[in-house]
């Protein structure tokens, strides 16, 4: 038959056991996928196979409040020069409604994208909206034609997506720097 005393200590020790089996069984790594990521411009191709700017193509996120969220394949196809792709796909949204990506430029190169001009992107020249499902998702492939602009022209880019209805701001964007092929 134990003690009080003896009791007591094995106790004390089967808690301090569990303690330290929680604490550290439970910790979870910090890895990189936890931490914030700044986003940057995806290496293209082209840039893989020796050119050297890789500002061609980017890969977009696009954040809003909670988890509303979006993301944009913005590429130059090399084969059709100065067309843009714009494959934009939204998260979390208002359900059966209708938004529109915009982008703003800066021809100061800095990083600090403080453009206002607003464009209202679509397929061409021709606006176009971004449709969610009944979950509040969209998804849409659209273009611009920079066949005016000059090749090698370089930009800092954001966008935004607003509502249709309202045109309040959704989703932004961080600055990317952008290189016309």
């Amino acid at each position: 038959m134990q003690t009080k005393f003896e009791a007591g200590t094995v106790i004390k020790q089967c808690l301090i056991i569990t303690l330290f089996i929680v604490l550290f069984s439970c910790k979870k790594e910090n890895t990189p996928e936890d931490q914030p990521q700044i986003i940057k411009p995806e290496v293209s191709r082209a840039s893989r196979a020796g050119e050297s700017n890789s500002n061609y193509n980017l890969e977009v996120v696009l954040r809003g409040l909670g988890n509303q969220s979006g993301h944009i394949h913005f590429r130059q196809d090399p084969d059709v020069p100065k067309i843009i792709t714009l494959d934009t796909k939204v998260h979390h949204l208002e359900p059966n409604h209708e938004y529109l990506l915009q982008r703003a430029v800066d021809k100061i190169i800095n990083g600090e994208c403080t453009g206002t001009n607003w464009l209202t992107l679509g397929r061409q020249l021709q606006p176009l909206p971004i449709v969610t499902d009944k979950k509040g998702n969209g998804q849409e492939i659209l273009s611009r034609d920079l066949s005016v602009v000059p090749s090698g022209t370089t930009f800092d880019i954001h966008f935004r997506l607003v509502d249709k209805l309202s045109l309040a701001v959704v989703l932004t964007s961080g600055c990317y720097k952008f290189t016309v092929r």
